[in-house]
Protein backbone atom coordinates (compact mmCIF):
# COMPACT_ATOMS: atom_id res chain seq x y z
CA UNK A 1 0.00 0.00 0.00
CA UNK A 2 2.94 2.65 0.82
CA UNK A 3 4.30 1.36 -2.72
CA UNK A 4 1.29 2.96 -3.93
CA UNK A 5 0.78 5.81 -1.97
CA UNK A 6 4.72 6.57 -2.88
CA UNK A 7 3.76 6.57 -7.23
CA UNK A 8 1.21 9.66 -6.37
CA UNK A 9 1.75 12.85 -7.28
CA UNK A 10 2.96 15.44 -4.51
CA UNK A 11 1.59 17.82 -2.81
CA UNK A 12 4.36 21.18 -3.66
CA UNK A 13 4.87 23.64 -1.09
CA UNK A 14 3.44 26.67 -2.54
CA UNK A 15 0.26 25.09 -3.82
CA UNK A 16 -2.78 23.84 -3.48
CA UNK A 17 -5.25 20.79 -3.63
CA UNK A 18 -8.94 21.70 -3.98
CA UNK A 19 -9.97 17.68 -2.81
CA UNK A 20 -13.50 16.12 -2.03
CA UNK A 21 -14.56 14.99 0.99
CA UNK A 22 -17.35 13.10 -0.46
CA UNK A 23 -20.41 12.77 1.37
CA UNK A 24 -19.66 12.22 5.01
CA UNK A 25 -18.11 8.83 5.40
CA UNK A 26 -14.85 8.73 5.64
CA UNK A 27 -14.14 5.61 4.13
CA UNK A 28 -15.57 7.41 0.54
CA UNK A 29 -12.51 9.75 0.49
CA UNK A 30 -10.20 8.61 -3.00
CA UNK A 31 -6.55 7.28 -2.15
CA UNK A 32 -5.32 10.71 -3.69
CA UNK A 33 -7.54 12.87 -1.19
CA UNK A 34 -5.68 10.41 1.80
CA UNK A 35 -2.14 11.22 0.10
CA UNK A 36 -2.78 14.51 -0.18
CA UNK A 37 -4.08 15.04 3.76
CA UNK A 38 -1.19 13.01 4.78
CA UNK A 39 1.13 15.69 2.99
CA UNK A 40 -0.50 19.11 3.46
CA UNK A 41 1.30 21.73 5.79
CA UNK A 42 -1.95 23.50 6.43
CA UNK A 43 -6.03 21.78 5.68
CA UNK A 44 -8.83 24.40 5.19
CA UNK A 45 -12.08 22.63 5.61
CA UNK A 46 -15.58 23.40 5.12
CA UNK A 47 -18.63 22.74 7.38
CA UNK A 48 -19.56 19.57 5.55
CA UNK A 49 -16.77 17.70 6.11
CA UNK A 50 -16.98 14.84 8.78
CA UNK A 51 -14.98 15.67 11.11
CA UNK A 52 -13.37 11.26 10.86
CA UNK A 53 -11.79 12.68 7.49
CA UNK A 54 -8.86 14.97 9.63
CA UNK A 55 -8.10 11.66 11.29
CA UNK A 56 -5.74 10.99 7.66
CA UNK A 57 -4.09 14.46 8.76
CA UNK A 58 -0.30 15.03 9.74
CA UNK A 59 -0.41 15.45 14.02
CA UNK A 60 1.74 19.26 12.70
CA UNK A 61 -0.48 20.07 10.39
CA UNK A 62 -2.68 23.22 10.96
CA UNK A 63 -6.00 22.64 10.63
CA UNK A 64 -8.33 25.47 9.84
CA UNK A 65 -12.62 25.97 9.36
CA UNK A 66 -13.89 27.89 6.94
CA UNK A 67 -17.31 26.27 6.67
CA UNK A 68 -20.14 28.27 4.85
CA UNK A 69 -24.28 27.30 5.38
CA UNK A 70 -26.94 29.20 4.04
CA UNK A 71 -28.52 31.74 6.83
CA UNK A 72 -25.69 31.79 9.51
CA UNK A 73 -22.79 33.67 10.21
CA UNK A 74 -19.49 32.69 7.45
CA UNK A 75 -16.66 34.02 6.07
CA UNK A 76 -17.32 35.58 3.22
CA UNK A 77 -16.44 32.74 -0.31
CA UNK A 78 -13.76 35.73 -1.80
CA UNK A 79 -12.01 35.75 2.10
CA UNK A 80 -11.50 31.85 1.67
CA UNK A 81 -10.33 32.28 -1.96
CA UNK A 82 -7.67 34.68 -1.18
CA UNK A 83 -6.61 32.60 2.24
CA UNK A 84 -5.77 29.75 0.17
CA UNK A 85 -3.31 32.14 -1.90
CA UNK A 86 -2.13 33.61 1.42
CA UNK A 87 -1.16 30.35 2.51
CA UNK A 88 0.40 29.49 -0.70
CA UNK A 89 2.31 32.11 -1.23
CA UNK A 90 3.72 31.32 2.25
CA UNK A 91 5.17 28.19 0.69
CA UNK A 92 2.70 25.77 2.71
CA UNK A 93 1.38 22.68 0.88
CA UNK A 94 -2.20 23.53 1.27
CA UNK A 95 -5.07 21.15 0.67
CA UNK A 96 -9.04 22.56 0.82
CA UNK A 97 -10.96 19.82 1.51
CA UNK A 98 -14.81 20.60 0.78
CA UNK A 99 -17.76 17.86 1.44
CA UNK A 100 -18.64 15.95 -1.77
CA UNK A 101 -17.32 16.95 -5.00
CA UNK A 102 -15.28 20.39 -5.30
CA UNK A 103 -17.33 21.43 -8.42
CA UNK A 104 -20.82 20.02 -7.76
CA UNK A 105 -22.17 23.27 -5.96
CA UNK A 106 -18.91 23.17 -4.06
CA UNK A 107 -17.59 26.68 -4.66
CA UNK A 108 -14.66 25.13 -6.19
CA UNK A 109 -14.58 26.53 -9.81
CA UNK A 110 -14.52 30.17 -8.09
CA UNK A 111 -11.39 29.00 -5.62
CA UNK A 112 -9.71 27.23 -8.68
CA UNK A 113 -10.24 30.92 -10.44
CA UNK A 114 -9.09 32.75 -7.66
CA UNK A 115 -5.85 30.87 -7.90
CA UNK A 116 -5.40 30.97 -11.27
CA UNK A 117 -5.82 34.82 -11.11
CA UNK A 118 -2.75 35.12 -8.82
CA UNK A 119 -0.42 32.18 -10.42
CA UNK A 120 -1.01 29.30 -7.99
CA UNK A 121 -0.28 26.24 -8.80
CA UNK A 122 -3.36 23.81 -8.00
CA UNK A 123 -4.24 20.21 -8.46
CA UNK A 124 -8.16 19.05 -8.44
CA UNK A 125 -9.03 15.43 -6.46
CA UNK A 126 -13.05 14.84 -7.28
CA UNK A 127 -15.12 13.41 -4.53
CA UNK A 128 -18.28 11.49 -4.50
CA UNK A 129 -21.17 14.17 -4.37
CA UNK A 130 -23.73 13.82 -2.29
CA UNK A 131 -26.44 13.91 -4.71
CA UNK A 132 -24.89 10.25 -6.06
CA UNK A 133 -23.31 8.81 -2.93
CA UNK A 134 -25.90 10.34 -0.22
CA UNK A 135 -28.55 8.74 -2.07
CA UNK A 136 -26.90 5.30 -2.20
CA UNK A 137 -26.22 5.34 1.24
CA UNK A 138 -30.17 6.05 1.73
CA UNK A 139 -31.13 2.66 -0.43
CA UNK A 140 -32.05 5.22 -3.46
CA UNK A 141 -30.16 4.61 -7.29
CA UNK A 142 -30.25 8.25 -9.30
CA UNK A 143 -30.49 6.17 -12.36
CA UNK A 144 -32.60 2.82 -13.07
CA UNK A 145 -33.63 1.33 -16.62
CA UNK A 146 -36.82 1.02 -15.86
CA UNK A 147 -37.52 4.49 -14.39
CA UNK A 148 -35.24 6.87 -15.99
CA UNK A 149 -33.04 7.88 -18.52
CA UNK A 150 -31.66 11.18 -17.29
CA UNK A 151 -31.90 12.84 -13.80
CA UNK A 152 -31.81 16.52 -13.02
CA UNK A 153 -29.10 18.13 -10.36
CA UNK A 154 -29.67 21.69 -9.13
CA UNK A 155 -29.23 23.30 -6.37
CA UNK A 156 -32.07 24.72 -3.89
CA UNK A 157 -30.88 28.76 -3.76
CA UNK A 158 -28.59 30.71 -5.38
CA UNK A 159 -25.69 33.31 -4.04
CA UNK A 160 -28.48 35.46 -2.11
CA UNK A 161 -30.27 32.13 -0.45
CA UNK A 162 -33.24 32.28 -2.09
CA UNK A 163 -35.30 29.98 -4.96
CA UNK A 164 -32.94 30.54 -8.18
CA UNK A 165 -34.82 32.59 -10.74
CA UNK A 166 -32.61 31.27 -13.84
CA UNK A 167 -34.22 27.95 -13.40
CA UNK A 168 -36.65 27.02 -15.62
CA UNK A 169 -39.01 24.94 -13.74
CA UNK A 170 -41.29 24.15 -15.90
CA UNK A 171 -38.46 22.22 -18.33
CA UNK A 172 -37.24 20.32 -15.74
CA UNK A 173 -40.81 19.21 -14.60
CA UNK A 174 -41.41 17.90 -18.37
CA UNK A 175 -37.96 16.62 -18.69
CA UNK A 176 -36.29 15.38 -15.84
CA UNK A 177 -38.10 11.73 -14.85
CA UNK A 178 -35.73 12.30 -11.51
CA UNK A 179 -34.54 15.73 -10.13
CA UNK A 180 -31.89 15.63 -6.90
CA UNK A 181 -31.98 19.12 -5.27
CA UNK A 182 -29.00 20.30 -2.77
CA UNK A 183 -29.93 22.65 -0.30
CA UNK A 184 -33.20 23.07 -1.02
CA UNK A 185 -34.80 21.96 2.17
CA UNK A 186 -35.15 25.30 3.24
CA UNK A 187 -37.65 26.09 0.23
CA UNK A 188 -38.87 22.86 -0.69
CA UNK A 189 -42.27 24.50 -0.18
CA UNK A 190 -42.15 27.15 -3.36
CA UNK A 191 -40.00 24.49 -5.18
CA UNK A 192 -43.11 21.44 -4.79
CA UNK A 193 -45.29 24.09 -5.99
CA UNK A 194 -43.47 25.65 -8.89
CA UNK A 195 -43.16 21.17 -10.04
CA UNK A 196 -46.75 20.30 -9.67
CA UNK A 197 -48.15 23.89 -11.36
CA UNK A 198 -46.01 22.79 -13.97
CA UNK A 199 -46.91 19.46 -14.38
CA UNK A 200 -45.69 17.11 -11.97
CA UNK A 201 -47.85 14.83 -9.97
CA UNK A 202 -49.23 15.59 -6.09
CA UNK A 203 -48.28 11.92 -5.70
CA UNK A 204 -44.97 11.90 -6.68
CA UNK A 205 -42.33 9.91 -4.50
CA UNK A 206 -39.92 12.23 -2.43
CA UNK A 207 -37.01 11.68 -0.20
CA UNK A 208 -35.26 13.84 2.19
CA UNK A 209 -31.80 12.71 2.90
CA UNK A 210 -30.28 14.59 5.93
CA UNK A 211 -26.80 13.89 6.92
CA UNK A 212 -26.23 11.37 4.12
CA UNK A 213 -23.32 8.80 4.99
CA UNK A 214 -22.94 9.34 8.07
CA UNK A 215 -24.31 7.79 11.82
CA UNK A 216 -26.23 11.05 11.86
CA UNK A 217 -28.43 9.99 8.62
CA UNK A 218 -32.19 9.62 8.81
CA UNK A 219 -34.37 10.20 5.82
CA UNK A 220 -37.57 11.06 5.24
CA UNK A 221 -40.23 9.60 2.52
CA UNK A 222 -42.75 11.61 1.60
CA UNK A 223 -45.12 12.99 -1.48
CA UNK A 224 -44.62 16.14 -3.47
CA UNK A 225 -47.85 17.67 -2.13
CA UNK A 226 -46.89 16.96 1.31
CA UNK A 227 -43.10 17.19 1.03
CA UNK A 228 -43.24 20.96 2.91
CA UNK A 229 -45.86 19.87 5.80
CA UNK A 230 -43.97 16.34 6.58
CA UNK A 231 -40.75 17.82 6.24
CA UNK A 232 -41.19 20.86 9.09
CA UNK A 233 -43.12 17.71 11.20
CA UNK A 234 -40.32 15.76 10.58
CA UNK A 235 -37.78 17.67 12.88
CA UNK A 236 -35.08 17.32 10.43
CA UNK A 237 -32.58 19.76 9.57
CA UNK A 238 -30.20 20.60 6.96
CA UNK A 239 -27.77 19.43 5.52
CA UNK A 240 -30.03 17.14 3.19
CA UNK A 241 -30.49 16.24 0.07
CA UNK A 242 -33.82 16.16 -1.67
CA UNK A 243 -34.84 13.53 -4.59
CA UNK A 244 -38.05 13.90 -6.68
CA UNK A 245 -39.11 10.54 -8.67
CA UNK A 246 -40.09 6.92 -8.43
CA UNK A 247 -36.56 5.64 -7.76
CA UNK A 248 -37.28 6.96 -4.36
CA UNK A 249 -39.74 3.60 -4.24
CA UNK A 250 -36.96 1.32 -5.13
CA UNK A 251 -35.77 2.43 -0.98
CA UNK A 252 -38.37 -0.26 -0.29
CA UNK A 253 -36.11 -3.11 -1.23
CA UNK A 254 -32.80 -1.06 -1.43
CA UNK A 255 -32.13 0.31 2.21
CA UNK A 256 -29.13 -1.48 2.74
CA UNK A 257 -27.54 0.48 5.29
CA UNK A 258 -31.47 0.43 7.34
CA UNK A 259 -31.03 -3.06 6.97
CA UNK A 260 -27.45 -3.32 8.65
CA UNK A 261 -28.17 -1.17 11.51
CA UNK A 262 -31.47 -2.90 12.38
CA UNK A 263 -29.63 -6.46 11.67
CA UNK A 264 -32.50 -7.70 9.04
CA UNK A 265 -32.78 -9.04 5.40
CA UNK A 266 -33.53 -7.03 2.68
CA UNK A 267 -36.67 -8.77 0.68
CA UNK A 268 -37.74 -8.04 -2.45
CA UNK A 269 -40.19 -5.17 -1.87
CA UNK A 270 -43.82 -5.48 -4.00
CA UNK A 271 -45.01 -1.71 -4.21
CA UNK A 272 -42.22 -0.72 -5.01
CA UNK A 273 -41.48 -3.20 -7.79
CA UNK A 274 -45.31 -2.79 -9.33
CA UNK A 275 -45.27 0.88 -9.26
CA UNK A 276 -41.92 1.42 -10.82
CA UNK A 277 -42.64 2.94 -14.59
CA UNK A 278 -40.74 4.85 -17.42
CA UNK A 279 -42.42 8.38 -17.69
CA UNK A 280 -43.63 8.96 -20.77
Amino acid sequence: MDALFSSLPELEPGSVWLVGAGPGDAGLLTMLAVHGLRQADVIVHDALVNADCLQFARPDAAIEFAGKRGGKPSPKQRDISLRLVELARAGKRVLRLKGGDPFVFGRGGEEALTLVEHKIPFRVVPGITAGIGGLAYAGIPVTHREVNHAVTFLTGHDSSGVVPDRIDWAAIAAGSPVIVMYMAMKHIGQIAAKLMAAGRSPDEPVAFVCNAATAGQAVLETTLSRSAADAAASGLEPPAIVVVGEVVRLRGSLDWLGALREGRVLVPDPLGARTLKDPA
